[in-house]
């Protein structure tokens, strides 16, 4: 789902994929001396403009490498480098729900961080299995041009704010 919205932003959007799943799990006893992968991520994150975080679902709620990406770039207290950013939640699932409650409990963490976010559409994307092939193209064609759509609505949301 990812890829498919990034196909639709303009052709001249700088688009870039941040790696979380090699993060050790945020400890507030780091914040004095952050390990350099938390220093590392949290430049990162300064840099960008705007966020499309997608997510699947994980026994309804967010897996932990996305809540712990969130919290190790919102540290040390005061120092957030979320704040401000713009950001379109999307949540993904093989089930018919869409990943409802992982957005939800998305939404509140980017919320409380102060980001800006994009409210509508919502983007619950339920049974990912019909939608894609096996290397994760995206294969409907109303999902192609909803998720250009939206790409396209994120991109003047972003432009906005």
């Amino acid at each position: 789902m990812a890829h498919g919205l990034v196909k639709g932003l303009p052709a001249d959007a700088e688009v870039t994929y941040l790696e979380i799943g090699n993060l050790p799990f945020y400890n507030q006893d780091f914040d004095a001396d952050s390990p350099a992968s938390f220093t590392e991520f949290r430049a990162q994150v300064a840099a960008q403009d705007a966020f499309i975080m997608v997510t699947p679902e994980y026994n309804r709620g967010l897996p932990a490498v996305l809540k712990n990406a969130l919290d190790i770039a919102s540290r040390p207290w005061g120092e957030s480098v979320w704040d401000g950013k713009a950001v379109l939640p999307v949540s993904q699932s093989i089930s018919g729900i869409g990943g409802a409650l992982a957005n939800h409990t998305l939404r509140q963490t980017i919320e409380f961080l102060n980001m800006k976010i994009m409210t509508q559409p919502e983007m619950y994307i339920g049974n990912t299995a019909s939608l894609s092939d096996d290397e994760g193209n995206i294969t409907n064609e109303d999902t192609k041009k909803f998720l250009a759509g939206v790409a396209s609505q994120f991109d003047t949301f972003v432009k906005n704010n």
